[in-house]
């Protein structure tokens, strides 16, 4: 036998290592769980404060392992004396109920606010989840956040028509309080390098008005009660010769966290237009990916009976976005959705693949091409010049103008609001005086 190549060299199968063991981590010492209680009233419908103290001596906090956990009540008015019980109660929250409870999570390291300043939490949450969890995620884990997917086509449905709704609202029948855990979706709690000891951490969380995560006839009286909120984070004793060795290496550089930073712009579409071209998204360093979707104008602002994750199709014949100059795709997405005999949308439903990197493996997300027209309509594209957004991986910054084109079927019967949500690499700093610094303003 000879070798297929002579610069092909020589190697054994892993099953044939028979002599080496695995590699032992020193690192970490222990680790377990504090509980934080807020600082601030949950009763209030206000700002729910936490203050995470530094952590001190041979300790930092693996904040990538940090939970939400909510004790919450929707409370309804009783049912008249001979009043029937409706089958499906006809008031329940939206889905991702814990994230939508929040506009806006803000997070200071030493009083240095890491969060961007938009108030779209809650949009920023569902995306995240709904394009980075497939079916068994949300019906085993995900339940714990009160996950329930909703039905295509019914996500303004108040019955058994939409199962999730169903679910979440017999979860909560007869004012009954339920216990929900979840991870943060804060881009700091979002890499997973160890929050260094000596920096204080303060997160404030920005209740959202009921009428957006709370579905129910417009008239109906609901309340939404929190009666118990505690932050759960993980703290690791750490290897006395690696603290050392921080600790000489802070004398000369900072710790570095690299983060993924989502921005969420939301922009206002009026009734009655058919086209808009909308220049100067982003203005200066550009995204790396960006996805965006059409909601209702009334769902966004807060209804009650409007769902504000129902990503609507709008009939959008033409979408295209231009980075640089540069129109990204080469050819813009030109869905039909309307088509009487055979609707056209098969590029627009590949974006969320191939946008997210997944479209060549053996991945997938818990959307399937029949419902996405349904409310699951988003469009993802990858900005970067060799499709790397999803790798972790840091491109050369480029700068320049992001434009947005979108053209309609028909005249828009409703004002819409465009949920543009963006990615960017970004990085936050801390120096050996425990200065926090950012590259991105607030």
């Amino acid at each position: 036998m000879a070798f297929l190549h002579k610069d092909s060299h020589v190697c054994a199968k892993s099953e044939l290592d028979l002599f080496n063991l695995p590699l032992t981590d020193e690192s970490s010492e222990s680790g377990d769980y504090l509980e934080i209680h807020p600082v601030s009233s949950t009763k209030d419908g206000g700002v729910i404060e936490f203050v995470v103290p530094p952590a001190s001596g041979d300790y930092y906090y693996d904040v990538a392992n940090t939970l939400l956990y909510l004790v919450v009540q929707l409370v309804v008015p009783s049912l008249a004396t001979g009043e029937a019980a409706p089958a499906v109660p006809k008031a329940g929250p939206v889905n991702n109920w814990p994230h939508a409870l929040f506009d806006h999570i803000q997070v200071l390291l030493n009083g240095k606010d890491t969060t961007s300043g938009s108030h779209c939490y809650g949009y920023k949450a569902y995306i995240d989840t709904i394009l980075g969890y497939d079916l068994p995620a949300q019906q085993s884990h995900l339940t714990t956040r009160l996950f329930a997917k909703d039905t295509a086509f019914e996500f303004n449905s108040r019955d058994a028509r939409n199962k999730g709704y169903e679910a979440r609202a017999n979860a909560l029948s007869d004012n009954r309080s339920v216990d929900i855990i979840s991870n943060l979706h804060c881009d700091f709690f979002g890499q997973e390098r160890y929050l260094i000891n000596g920096v204080e951490m303060k997160l404030r969380l920005h209740r959202s008005k009921t009428a957006f995560h709370v579905m129910a006839s417009r008239d109906a009286q609901v309340d939404v009660r929190i009666h118990t909120a505690k932050l759960l984070i993980r703290r690791v004793k750490i290897n006395p010769s690696i603290l050392l060795a921080h600790h000489k290496a802070l004398e000369s550089a900072s710790a570095k966290y690299p983060i993924t930073r989502v921005d969420m712009k939301v922009l206002t579409l009026n009734a009655g237009i058919r086209s808009k071209v909308m220049d100067s998204v982003y203005l200066g360093p550009q995204p790396r990916r960006v996805v965006m979707g059409l909601v209702d104008n009334n769902a966004f602002n807060g209804d009650l009976e409007e769902n504000p994750w129902n990503f609507v199709n709008s009939d959008v014949c033409h979408l295209a976005v231009f980075s640089g100059g540069n129109q990204i795709p080469s050819q813009p997405l030109t869905p039909d959705f309307t088509h009487p005999k055979s609707p056209l949308y098969v590029t627009a439903y590949h974006s969320l693949f191939s946008g997210t990197g997944i479209h060549f493996k053996d991945e997938g997300i818990n959307i399937n091409r029949s419902e996405y027209p349904g409310g699951y309509c988003l469009y993802a594209f990858d900005l970067t010049p060799n499709l790397s957004s999803h790798t972790g991986l840091w491109n050369l910054q480029k700068t320049g103008s992001l434009r947005i084109e979108i053209r309609f079927k028909s005249e828009l019967a409703k004002a819409v609001n465009l949920i543009v949500y963006s990615e960017f690499d970004s990085l936050i700093e801390i120096d050996k005086y425990r200065n926090v610094q950012t590259d991105f303003a607030n």
